[in-house]
This record gives structure tokens, C-alpha cells and sequence, in this order.
């Protein structure tokens, strides 16, 4: 029986370890009978910066300086700070860096996810949410051009070499392409004739979310966008959207549908 493996990634902003657990029991409800033919795995890595993160909120507050905005405070460093530290640093070794780092902890889930296989040729499909799209494409930009100061993965599928289909929702992957020379997307080695294999959902009042089709003819060829309307009276007018993706049945139900259609008959 085919087997299907799955990557959930968590996106910016202060995060659970059990931050997919009503995503995947949304999704396997409506993939009914042939849930049983999916393998789930989480990929948490917000413990990566967390600390780092508190401790500059405490830092700056110390001594009795009192600044307004507390709570807005808190969303910009825990959102914004994420997407900050993860960036590379030019002219420094980066083995210890958080981009190696959270590497090493895509590569360490994958291999959890490859050992729950039946098959560890299965194919693989990228769940990422926000700043976890980031991550996941340029770990796979990573693996296909062998970078070798980077983290490489020791299997095919740790090398996302039977990647088959990516699915993201609120990306931000236009934000840092201001900083490339050019905008070339990851390679999907497994995708299915007829059918672009990355499927990209945004609502447009989440503003960390976007499109990815206009970025260049890469990108139009690989993605299909797909508006969607998430949250409810009080978040799905506002940028608090971004994360209502996880639990909201307009993104829930054609993530569903786009593994039925990996899966098959």
C-alpha cells in the first residue's frame, strides 16, 4: 500500500511542540479511509530561538525602563525576531549558526519521519506554515545544489529526493527574494504531469502571507496560488489571520483534497 509521508513545519511567532496536533486530526478526518495511508511528522523548532528571544525582551525592559506597547512589543519580537535570526550572516562561519542549526533539525525529522515508513523510497509532501516555507525551500535549495557548508542530508529522502508536492500557507518567501540576484525556485523531483506540485494558500488581509506565481516564471510554473478567506469575526479581517490557517476549514479542506490526489485511488 503506498505510503505517504508528510512534513508539518510551524511558521514565525511563539509556538507549541503540539502546535499540528488539530491541523492533522482536521485533515485525516476529511481523508477518511485513507488516512491510514499517511504518515504524519511535526517538524517544532521554535525552542531553537525562544530563549534567545525572551531574554532580549528582559534585557531591554531591565533597569526600569517602561516601554509602551507591551503586547505589540512581544508579537514584533517573537514574529519578526524568528525570521531575523534564522538569516545567514555574511563573512561568518555558520556551523553553529541558527540557519545550520535549524537545518540539522529539519534533517533530524526527516529521519524520524523515513524510519515510520514502510517504504523509505515514499514519496514526500512539505506542509509549511509562514517562515517554515522559508526554511524548507532553502534547506531543499541546500540538498539539490550539495552546498558544502551546509547541512547535508545522509538518505535520498532526507535529501528531499522523492519531494513529490510542497503545500504552504501565509509565506512570506517574496520578502526575502528581495535579497536574491534571482528568483529560482526549488526543484520538485516527483511532481505529477498536468498539475503544478506546490499549492500556496494566502488570505489578503494577512499581510506576512503572499502570493508566489508573480515572483518569476519559475515560480508560475511550479505554484499554484489560492486565495482563501481564514479566521473568524474578530481575526479574519485583520493581519491576527496569519495564523488562522492551522484550524480554518477554507485552508483545511484543499490541503485535504491535494493529499487525496497524491494519494489516489
Amino acid at each position: 500500500m503506498t505510503r505517504l509521508g508528510i512534513l508539518v513545519i510551524h511558521g514565525i511567532g511563539d509556538q507549541q511542540p503540539d502546535f499540528a496536533a488539530d491541523f492533522i486530526g482536521a485533515v485525516e478526518r476529511r481523508l477518511g479511509e485513507r488516512a491510514d495511508r499517511v504518515r504524519w511528522q511535526p517538524l517544532y523548532w521554535a525552542d531553537l530561538v525562544a530563549s534567545k528571544e525572551t531574554e532580549l525582551l528582559n534585557r531591554l525592559s531591565a533597569g526600569g525602563r517602561q516601554l509602551d506597547w507591551g503586547f505589540v512589543r512581544r508579537f514584533v519580537v517573537h514574529f519578526l525576531a524568528d525570521a531575523v535570526a534564522y538569516q545567514r550572516v555574511p563573512g561568518k562561519a555558520q556551523v553553529d549558526g541558527i540557519y545550520n542549526r535549524m537545518h540539522q533539525r529539519v534533517e533530524e525529522t526527516l529521519g524520524v519521519l523515513e524510519s515510520a515508513l514502510d517504504d523509505r523510497a515514499s514519496p514526500l509532501l512539505v506542509i509549511a506554515h509562514s517562515l517554515g516555507g522559508h526554511i524548507m525551500s532553502n534547506y531543499i535549495w541546500d540538498q539539490q545544489h550539495r552546498h558544502p557548508a551546509r547541512v547535508l542530508g545522509a538518505t535520498p529522502f532526507v535529501r528531499a529526493e522523492t519531494l513529490s508536492g510542497m503545500i504552504t500557507f501565509g509565506c512570506n518567501i517574496p520578502l526575502f527574494a528581495l535579497a536574491l540576484p534571482e528568483v529560482v525556485p526549488i526543484e520538485i523531483p516527483r511532481q505529477t504531469a498536468g498539475q503544478r506540485p506546490w499549492l500556496n494558500l494566502y488570505d489578503r488581509d494577512d499581510v506576512l502571507g503572499y502570493p508566489l506565481e508573480p515572483l518569476s516564471e519559475g515560480y508560475a510554473a511550479l505554484v499554484e496560488d489560492r486565495e482563501v478567506k481564514v479566521g473568524g469575526f474578530l481575526t479574519g479581517w485583520n493581519p491576527a489571520s496569519h495564523n488562522s490557517y492551522w484550524t480554518d476549514k477554507d485552508a483545511i479542506e484543499p490541503i485535504a483534497r491535494r493529499i487525496l490526489e497524491m494519494l489516489g485511488s
